[in-house]
């Protein structure tokens, strides 16, 4: 099982975002720091409890997301993929 890590990728199992994908993009104790491209841009992330996220196995690597644009369309792949 892999081990949530910045990169992975995440399905909100609580809130109004809740079965969205999301990429963590920080983690700082029991917070994660969200990013999907859409409601909550890189610029903005969004902050959420642990124990509220589901991990998948997906993963992107941080460094090699340049726009929300191009985020948005990973995580929609991915949400395609795995709905």
């Amino acid at each position: 099982m892999p081990q949530l890590q910045v990169g992975s990728i995440v399905r909100s199992r609580a809130g109004r975002d809740k079965d969205g994908f999301f990429t963590v993009m920080r983690l700082e104790g029991d917070f994660a720091w969200l990013c999907d491209g859409k409601s909550r841009p890189l610029s903005r992330p969004k902050k959420k409890r642990l124990r509220h996220l589901e991990l998948t196995h997906g993963f992107i690597l941080k460094d090699a997301i340049r726009s929300d644009k191009q985020l948005r369309g990973l995580l929609k792949g991915y949400s395609e993929q795995s709905g």
